[in-house]
């Protein structure tokens, strides 16, 4: 299990007032418009802190460097993508295995495609950066939900939930991703997306009840 995130990636203080979580939530969505204009190459605290519209001053007391930056608004993203995983999960609690693997897709579908080039931006960011903390951090939270769902299924039983739900959300996960970097059309992509749920049903129908 990976250990605490390096220092020099930690944020100086987490923000505890609504007007310190304004300011820090435009620092992040400067973030994204420098990246998503020149990537990390272009990224500095600097640019950062014009865009958002603070001083450099400022931006130091949250964050101690650019790569801290990155790291914190990449878990942020992560944060969010687990919170809307854990509530399809809690909404088909019980549910039908057909329609828990089909609303698992397309809330995670959603979520990687409504802001394509943000995903895009964000994945190229922590390239160069350690973070295995955030992603066994968002496994574990995520395999959690999505486990108690299967396990809760209607029509099913599993030998072995978490064996199944490993092989499923690898599965998932990965293709979304894929696709992602192949770049592929809208129209590869609909038909990625369906042919995607039909081998998770598949699947799924070897434990049918």
């Amino acid at each position: 299990m990976p250990g605490p995130p390096p220092t020099a990636l930690q944020p100086r203080k987490t923000p505890r007032q609504s007007r310190s979580r304004v300011t820090v939530e435009a620092i992040f969505e400067a973030t994204i418009q420098v990246l998503l204009r020149g990537g990390m190459n272009e990224l500095t605290t600097t640019r950062v802190a014009e865009r958002a519209g603070v001083s450099v001053g400022t931006m130091y007391q949250y964050f101690p460097n650019k790569q801290a930056l990155v790291y914190a608004l990449n878990a942020r993203y992560l944060d969010a993508l687990a919170a809307r995983i854990e509530a399809t999960c809690r909404e088909h609690a019980g549910a039908p295995l057909g329609q828990m693997v089909e609303a698992l897709i397309n809330t995670y579908w959603t979520a990687k495609t409504e802001r394509a080039d943000v995903t895009r931006a964000l994945y190229r960011s922590v390239a160069e950066l350690n973070n295995d903390v955030l992603i066994h951090a968002f496994a574990e939270r995520v395999d959690r939900a999505t486990t108690e769902m299967l396990a809760s299924a209607c029509d099913a039983v599993f030998p072995d939930v978490p064996r199944a739900n490993l092989a499923l959300v690898t599965v998932i996960y990965g293709t979304v991703r894929n696709a992602f970097e192949r770049g592929v059309s809208d129209q590869e992509a609909a038909a990625l997306r369906q042919d995607l749920t039909t081998m998770c049903r598949a699947y799924l129908a070897n434990f049918r009840a």
